[in-house]
């Protein structure tokens, strides 16, 4: 029997890409965040903000040309839509959209946007011998945080007021919706190929990374020249 045109079954709606860029850039804001007061750690951490940087360069550039949903013209709304759809959550009837909600839309564009602003003001710390850049680093990451923690927020908010897991749904890609809401295909190809990219960006990283000494190996070091 095939299925009604209004009816809501699983259906595929995040693309690849989309996740694989979603869950790297959750895990390397992680490791970016713990690691930002270790000197130990300060090539992780600087690996994890260019990696940051390039995703969301790769983001921007899948916004315009990806799947659907994946697309900003697709699920970026004014600032009407935005406020009809708060309004809707706050009645506790939010309006039923199929990708970003016109509320998670702006905090995603925010975040790309932040992302931005803290990568490349820790280019300028580590490039310019100047303090701003550091200062406007740190309060850029923690405005970061911020949206961040909002994010999470409203996501745990929107998942029970749709009675939808959420975040299920960026790893499986699917959510609940119309057969004629779903994306063709998944682009798994150029899912991998972003994954692969990021791999061996961290291991030349890594392959490349000074030797550290210790002092030990210092100290001999010193005692037989």
């Amino acid at each position: 029997m095939k299925s009604k045109p209004d009816s809501k079954t699983p259906i595929l709606v995040w693309d690849l890409p989309v996740r694989v860029f979603h869950w790297l850039m959750v895990g390397c804001f992680a490791v970016a965040w713990v690691s930002a007061e270790s000197e130990r750690w300060r090539l992780l951490h600087v690996t994890m903000g260019y990696t940051m940087a390039a995703l969301v360069a790769f983001r921007i550039i899948w916004g315009l040309i990806g799947t659907r949903h994946a697309r900003f013209a697709g699920f970026v709304r004014g600032p009407r839509a935005v406020a009809r759809y708060v309004a809707s959550m706050l009645r506790g009837r939010p309006e039923a959209s199929v990708g970003h909600n016109p509320a998670g839309a702006w905090a995603i564009v925010a975040l790309l946007v932040l992302t931005g602003v803290t990568g490349a003001t820790g280019w300028a710390a580590d490039a310019w011998a100047n303090h701003w850049p550091e200062e406007a680093h740190e309060v850029a990451a923690h405005a970061l945080l911020t949206l961040v923690i909002v994010h999470v927020a409203g996501v745990a908010v929107g998942s029970w007021l749709h009675r939808e897991n959420l975040v299920r749904s960026m790893f499986t890609g699917r959510k609940a919706g119309a057969p004629t809401q779903a994306i063709g295909r998944s682009w798994r190809p150029v899912g991998l190929l972003v994954l692969a990219a990021v791999l061996g960006f961290w291991w030349l990283q890594w392959t490349q990374a000074p030797v550290a000494t210790t002092p030990h190996a210092a100290s001999k070091s010193a005692d037989d020249d």
